[in-house]
């Protein structure tokens, strides 16, 4: 059975040789919308085909969940349940990835009955990757370096967060947040933010699986909570209506609270 070391090794094969030569690359053939701003590159069809392709290898039996494959039939989301899932976000960012930031990734996460035990982010142009395992921790690899991650520490300052909702720009929720941030527009950016200590919590509106769940399970393991609006915990079969990951579960609350307020 492969290790959490081999799936790594595998996210940055694929980075170097299908994601990586078509940055700043790209040919206008080479890039489609799903939906209105919605891009796919063929960057992310060709790493989620290797990566379909060679997760089974590694685990024989397992099922693989990737976000173009569901895009063309939402049918396959009905697995998350399997015995053995990984997910994947092949080009993580893709929008970012076809404007020419380095500010994308890949991601992979690992579920057993449903359940995320297991995650990998690559961040091939910062060189830097996070991986976390259910009761086991969190380590960053920094240009090959491996750092343990610790939990985030209690505030001393007013929590700073980011979304993508241009409308949230500046809240503060009368003086109890600092005034909130645009996100990366990338969660395998994002989420490390978090995790490092860069921002303290996020909100976004869409809850796409392959997004939230290598985060969800980062963030666990460093003592944060991923809850949805309605005040529970994130599930990777939630659809809405939005989403709030922070630093701790009385932050996350507070956060769910103030932002719904008019």
């Amino acid at each position: 059975m492969a290790s959490t070391s081999d799936v790594l090794e595998l996210l940055q094969q694929v980075a170097e040789q299908v994601i990586t030569p078509r940055f700043r690359a790209l040919s206008g053939d080479e890039v489609d919308e799903k939906l209105p701003g919605d891009f796919v590159t063929i960057a992310d069809r060709e790493s989620e085909q290797v990566l379909t392709r060679e997760l089974p290898r590694m685990f024989p039996g397992a099922t693989v969940v990737g976000e173009e494959a569901t895009f063309a039939d939402p049918r396959v989301l009905d697995r998350l349940g399997d015995e053995h899932v990984f997910l994947v976000d092949p080009v993580d960012g893709t929008r970012n990835f076809v404007k020419g930031s380095p500010d994308h990734a890949v991601m992979v996460s690992e579920l057993r009955r449903g359940e995320p035990t297991r995650t990998w982010i690559w961040q091939p142009e910062h060189q830097q990757a996070y991986l976390a395992e259910r009761g086991a921790g969190a380590v960053r690899i920094d240009h090959g370096v491996e750092q343990p991650m610790v939990p985030r520490q209690a505030l001393h300052r007013l929590p700073i967060g980011a979304t993508s909702k241009g409308a949230r720009r500046g809240f503060t929720a009368d003086g109890q947040l600092a005034p909130v941030q645009m996100s990366a527009w990338c969660a395998g950016i994002d989420y490390p933010r978090l995790a490092t200590g860069q921002l303290d919590y996020l909100v976004y509106k869409n809850l796409k699986p392959w997004d939230h769940v290598p985060g969800a399970v980062l963030l666990r393991e460093l003592g944060g909570a991923s809850m949805v609006f309605e005040g529970r915990d994130y599930r990777p079969t939630d659809a809405g209506p939005g989403l709030v990951i922070a630093a701790s579960r009385e932050l996350a609350e507070l956060v769910i609270e103030t932002w719904q307020q008019p």
